[in-house]
């Protein structure tokens, strides 16, 4: 603190008033000794007054050059600042904050519907659906069509239209995914309601029965796969790679679920090894259930046996209704590879192995057998956003259990050879999708090569598609179909919901048909779905 120069003048003025009040009563005993002493103390005043002076200069001095930390030394004992140092202010007091709420907790982040114990994911898996069927003719089908016997014009049933309601599509499961030692394991089930009917399924209740699609175990480690269990099989086309899972597969987009006319596939158990040299090339073999078929599944025509060897029927060939009682040499061996150069293009090579044996039921250890292939071309190609075209095509000798059981695998001649059929399918067409829209149009079609020959007697026909034989053996079956895939709402929380519509045209022409009697059997077809996706997402592992 400055002090100005009326300041210091009006304490020199106050300690002289102190000396004076002290020494009046002396001046009464020696006044020229009490002048002198007045002198005396009047000059020390006037030194402590220079002194402080001179200490208040400097200190103003120090203060305008700026901040100095004084030095101490060991005989300071004071401080250069004035013994009564100007007030300082008192901080005004800080009031305690109000107490307030704790802040809010983030919302957590809304995730796929998921599960974790211990180290693996369990994610559920499948839909809700609500279906109308409605067909031109009375197949006797609830949602899957039987494509081969679809009946003609001139029957009862032809005449007639059937319309179903039913929600056996209804689809359930669960997938399991862990990583072990560096193996990403994958354990997959699916299962709906398209299986066995009880005989009461019809009158009061819908009581359909659950039925196995898919359960598998798939391991991962590098470049290398394996995959054992009941799944899609191999031969199966794909959208991308070489996958059994729904969303790999190429299956349409049709509500029905015998699906198109000119499909390959198989769900069936079976070991497969794959290879991944690239990200965008796989190959692999597979081994999977095999059975020796001579018709009747998916309303295929059955072959005619010769007299000797009619007993084979369901014992040694399979006629549909054979259940696992048919014996065979051994696995299916199917063979594929794929290309995915880009998520625009997809490409993929299959080749399928048999072998089919018999034994002679007159001369049990008299045995015949015969090989047997097949193989397709698959492709998948975007040609303008949202527009994709897709063509499918398949050739076999000996493999028309693999277009959906619509054409027999062979026949069987009156010496006991077997020879197999010729089949090809072909599917064909395009998905146009445009934001929450796919749009569909698909073709499909089926050829059955005759083979023909005569029993031991010499005149009667046997085989598949001689003179006069039955109008259940098809020479071709195709259908056209368009539909939508409308999606309502998606959300990764509450799942989906789309509205689904599929519309075909089917028709069947037999090798042979009665003069007079309808060349072809057809019908028109529509169905209507509701479908609720159950939210759920596979989870990302390391590997």
């Amino acid at each position: 603190m400055k002090m100005t120069q009326p300041h210091w003048k009006r304490r020199a003025v106050t300690l002289m008033a102190c000396a004076l009040s002290f020494l009046l009563p002396l001046s009464a005993a020696d006044p020229a000794s009490e002048i002198e002493q007045l002198k005396q103390i009047l000059a020390d005043q006037q030194r402590q007054i220079n002194e402080l002076r001179h200490a208040l200069e400097q200190k103003d001095a120090a203060a305008s050059a700026g901040p100095v930390t004084p030095l101490r030394s060991l005989g300071q004992v004071a401080s250069a600042v004035p013994v009564l140092p100007p007030a300082t202010p008192l901080p005004a007091p800080v009031a305690s904050p109000a107490p307030q709420a704790a802040p809010p907790k983030p919302e957590a982040e809304s995730s796929p519907l998921q599960l974790k114990i211990g180290d693996a994911y369990i994610t559920p898996v499948g839909f809700m659906d609500m279906t109308l069927a409605s067909r031109s003719t009375a197949t006797g089908n609830a949602l899957a069509t039987n494509f081969g016997n679809i009946p003609f014009a001139n029957t009862t049933k032809g005449s007639l239209t059937e319309t179903r309601l039913t929600a056996q599509n209804s689809r359930i499961g669960v997938r399991f995914d862990a990583l072990v030692k560096s193996v990403k394991v994958l354990g997959y089930l699916e299962s709906d309601f398209v299986g066995f009917v009880p005989v009461n399924v019809a009158a009061s209740t819908n009581s359909d029965s659950l039925r196995l699609r898919q359960y598998f175990v798939q391991l991962n480690k590098g470049k290398f796969e394996f995959l054992a269990g009941q799944a899609w099989g191999m031969e199966t086309p794909n959208r991308v790679g070489i996958s059994p899972l729904p969303a790999n597969v190429f299956i349409t987009q049709d509500v029905d679920v015998n699906y198109q006319a000119g499909l390959v596939f198989t769900r069936q158990s079976g070991f497969r090894f794959l290879y991944h040299p690239t990200n965008k090339v796989v190959f692999g073999v597979a081994l999977e259930n095999p059975e020796q078929y001579i018709g009747g599944s998916g309303g295929g025509g059955l072959t005619v046996l010769p007299t000797a060897y009619a007993s084979l029927l369901s014992t040694q060939l399979n006629d549909g209704n054979s259940n696992y009682n048919v014996p065979n040499l051994h696995p299916d061996i199917v063979g594929k590879i794929a290309f995915d150069p880009s998520s625009k293009f997809h490409l993929e090579i299959v080749g399928i192995e048999r072998t089919f044996k018999i034994a002679n039921p007159a001369a049990p250890f008299a045995t015949q057998s015969k090989a047997a292939g097949a193989g397709s071309v698959n492709l998948g190609l975007q040609v303008a956003p949202g527009l994709r075209l897709l063509t499918n095509n398949y050739w076999s000798d000996g493999g028309g259990r693999y277009i959906f059981g619509l054409a027999p695998d062979l026949i069987v001649r009156a010496n006991g050879s077997i020879s197999p059929v010729h089949s090809g399918s072909t599917l064909s067409g395009f998905e146009y999708t445009k934001k929450n829209s796919a749009f569909y149009v698909m073709y499909g079609g089926v050829y059955i090569q005759r083979d023909t020959a005569f029993d031991a007697n010499g005149t009667t026909r046997i085989g598949y598609g001689f003179t006069n034989s039955s109008n259940g053996q098809n020479r071709t079956i195709q259908e056209a179909t368009f539909g939508l895939n409308q999606t309502l709402m998606r959300d990764t929380k509450w799942g989906a919901v789309n509205l689904m519509f599929q519309y075909s045209y089917l028709q069947r022409n037999p090798w042979f048909v009665a003069i007079g009697q309808p060349t072809d059997a057809h019908l028109q077809m529509g169905f209507v779905n509701l479908r609720y996706t159950l939210p759920g997402s596979a989870p990302t592992l390391g590997r």
